[in-house]
C-alpha cells in the first residue's frame, strides 16, 4: 500500500476516492471501503482512502481516537487499499474552505467517491454532497446498523469508556486493542509474585478502565494474560497506569512494542485494605482470566 501525505503526491490516473475519518476502522467502515474496492476493480482503478491524522473530531472536540495512524494503516493494507492519502488535521487543515477540498479531489482524478452519509467537509462543515457530485459521480452509504443501533465511532468510545469490550467486538469485527512500549514500573507486580509489563501507549488513545482477560501479541510470541487499566488505589497510586500479566512468559520486554487484545472485562478496579488482599483478588482475577481463555 502506498502512503502519501499530499494529494499533490498521488501517483497520476483515475481513481475511486473513500473519504473519512474511518477511526476505529469498524464494521461501517469496512462495509462502504468494501463496496468502493469491489467498484475500483471493476472500473480496473486503484482505491485511494482520503483519511486524517488525527480524526476530525479529535482535533477538533478533543475526543480521544480508536485507531491510532499505525493501528489504522494496518487495517487500511488488510482491507486491500491499494493507497492511502493520510492528511495530518492541524488548525490550517481545519481552515480550508470546501473550494479547496473540492480541488484536492480533481487533482487525484477521482471518478468515483464513496463517502459515509454524515460525511461533510470543508471550514464550518460547509461541504455536502452536492458540492461532491460536481466533482464525480458520488455514492452515500447509509450508517451500517447492529443490535438496533448505528456502528459510529462515538458508540464505540461510549461502551469503552464503561469497560464493556465484549460489546465492542462485533461492532469492530475484532478484539479491540492497544498498542504501546514497554517500560519500567515500580516492579510491584514482582513482590506479589505477577509480574507486570507495563504499557506506555500513545496519548490520547480510549482505554477501558477495569481488570481484563487479554491476548497479548509480542515480537518473542502471543500470550494470553490478565490487565489492569487503573489508578491502583491499594497503593495509593495517582496516574493512570496500564500493566499486563503475561500467562507463561519468562523474559525481558522492556522498550519492546507489544499489541494487547481486549477479550473479557472481569471487574472494576478497587481498594484493597492490605497488599496480601490485592494478591489474593489477582490470583482470582488471573484465574478467571486463563478459565476464560481456554474456552477460545
Amino acid at each position: 500500500m502506498l502512503l502519501i501525505n499530499d494529494p499533490a503526491d498521488a501517483p497520476p490516473g483515475p481513481k475511486v476516492v473513500a473519504i473519512g475519518s474511518f477511526d476505529g476502522l469498524h464494521l461501517g467502515h469496512q462495509h462502504l471501503l468494501r463496496q468502493a474496492l469491489r467498484e475500483a476493480k471493476a472500473l480496473h482503478m486503484p482505491l485511494l482512502v482520503y483519511t486524517f491524522d488525527p480524526p476530525s473530531k479529535v482535533f477538533m472536540k478533543g475526543e480521544g481516537f480508536l485507531t491510532d495512524l499505525t493501528e489504522k494503516t494496518e487495517l487500511l493494507r488488510e482491507l486491500g487499499v491499494e493507497i492511502a492519502l493520510i492528511v495530518p488535521f492541524n488548525e490550517t487543515f481545519a481552515q480550508r474552505s470546501k473550494e479547496d477540498f473540492l480541488q484536492d479531489l480533481r487533482g487525484l482524478e477521482a471518478k468515483e467517491i464513496y463517502v459515509g452519509e454524515d460525511f461533510r467537509f470543508g471550514k464550518g462543515r460547509a461541504g455536502g454532497l452536492e458540492d461532491l457530485q460536481s466533482v464525480a459521480p458520488t455514492k452515500i452509504l447509509p450508517l451500517l446498523e447492529l443490535f438496533e443501533s448505528p456502528v459510529k465511532s462515538s458508540r464505540i468510545r461510549d461502551l469503552l469508556r464503561e469497560g464493556k469490550v465484549e460489546e465492542v467486538q462485533p461492532l469492530l469485527g475484532r478484539p479491540y486493542a492497544a498498542r504501546g512500549i514497554v517500560v519500567e514500573g515500580d516492579k510491584r507486580g514482582r513482590t506479589l509474585g505477577y509480574p507486570t509489563a507495563n504499557l506506555e501507549v500513545a496519548p490520547g488513545k480510549v482505554l477501558p478502565l477495569g481488570v481484563f482477560a487479554v491476548r497479548a501479541r509480542t515480537a518473542q510470541g502471543t500470550y494470553g494474560g490478565v490487565a489492569n487499566i487503573g489508578h491502583r488505589p491499594t497503593v495509593d497510586g495517582h496516574t493512570l497506569r496500564f500493566e499486563v500479566h503475561l500467562f507463561d512468559f519468562r523474559g525481558d520486554l522492556y522498550g519492546e512494542d507489544m499489541k494487547v487484545e481486549f477479550l473479557k472485562k472481569i471487574r472494576d478496579e478497587k481498594k484493597f485494605s492490605t497488599l496480601e488482599e490485592l494478591k489474593a483478588q489477582i490470583e482470582r482475577d488471573a484465574e478467571e482470566a486463563r478459565r476464560y481463555l481456554s474456552q477460545l
